[in-house]
């Protein structure tokens, strides 16, 4: 007789609609909760689950914080608990480089002189090419 076992990690999206307004973009997103766990399988079929974590990805800019494992818990269990911003901690910031060196910088438009701060590539007044100043 043999057994086939295995141990593996793994990762699981939880439900969750809340919208906020992000710390490090300051985009609008959408909170995308997960748990990462490792697993005991017996043939195939995963028998115990150990080490859980979870966290959070921001779907404006991709940062990545850790959830407070309470509100995880909450959530695994099919809760929908608010999620607020002391339930996290930042693991890797998303596009705040980028962001931060496109803030300040206007461009204006070469057709009909449009002046923005926002990283168009054309126009939204008349569609021309912007340009930097």
């Amino acid at each position: 007789m043999f057994f086939i076992f295995g141990i593996n990690s793994g990762q699981k999206e939880l439900s969750s609609d809340q919208l906020v307004i992000c710390n490090i973009c300051g985009g609008y997103g959408r909170y995308q909760v997960y748990m990462t766990y490792t697993s005991l399988s017996l043939f195939f079929i995963p028998v115990l689950k150990w080490g859980r974590s979870y966290y959070v990805k921001m779907s404006c800019c991709n940062s990545i914080y850790q959830l407070n494992g309470d509100v995880g818990k909450r959530m695994a269990a099919g809760e929908k608990p608010e999620i607020s911003q002391s339930d996290l901690t930042l693991v890797k910031s998303g596009k705040r480089e980028q962001w931060k060196a496109l803030a300040g910088r206007k461009r204006s438009c070469r057709n009909c002189g449009y002046e923005t701060e926002e990283d168009f590539a054309y126009c939204p007044k008349c569609g021309g090419r912007l340009g930097e100043e």
